[in-house]
């Protein structure tokens, strides 16, 4: 059996609940109380991504508000991927999600692997979608990324992507 240690970033706006997101994922159950990140707050998760593989996720959740802007960097060094999130129904978010994504490939390279995650969906059908999915989805695609949907209660396809993720993260270390 085979075991990994992976240090993941995970980042969006204060508006695109990631926190409650992954809360669910790593704890199963929805979290009614969100706070904001005050700086870095980290996660931990063991995925099987492959039969009998497991990798334990680090999931370093770095503080979307600007005032971090000044040490979020440094929370950078010896990333193996990345989870940006944003929000399906402010376009704002996506934008910003996309300028992370640079400034994160500038510190840690061009190459890491990431999942971008279109939160909200079940309010996408309430409220304007303010994002061309498609454009999305041609983007992530562009870049070598994965792209998906969900809303916070959505556990199976985010576990979906964090194993998608993982196996992206391993392979690209060791690629035969």
């Amino acid at each position: 059996m085979s075991s990994y240690k992976l240090k993941v970033l995970l980042t969006g706006t204060p508006a695109d609940s990631r926190e409650e997101l992954m809360k669910n994922v790593i704890k199963n159950r929805f979290a009614a109380n969100y706070k904001l990140t005050v700086g870095v707050d980290i996660l931990t998760k063991d995925v099987e991504f492959r039969t009998g593989e497991i990798a334990t996720l680090s999931i370093w959740d770095i503080g979307g508000q600007q005032r971090f802007e000044f040490i979020r960097s440094t929370f950078y060094k010896g990333a193996s991927g990345v989870i940006l999130v944003f929000d399906l129904t402010r376009e704002q978010t996506y934008i910003r999600v996309k300028e992370w994504l640079t400034e994160i490939k500038h510190f840690v390279g061009p190459n890491i692997p990431f999942v971008l995650i279109g939160n909200k969906v079940r309010l996408s059908d309430k409220f304007k979608v303010a994002i061309d999915r498609n454009k999305v989805s041609e983007f992530v695609l562009a870049a070598g990324g994965i792209y998906i949907e969900v809303s916070p209660n959505m556990i199976s396809n985010i576990n979906k992507a964090l194993r998608d993720l993982t196996k992206r993260i391993i392979d690209s270390r060791n690629p035969n």
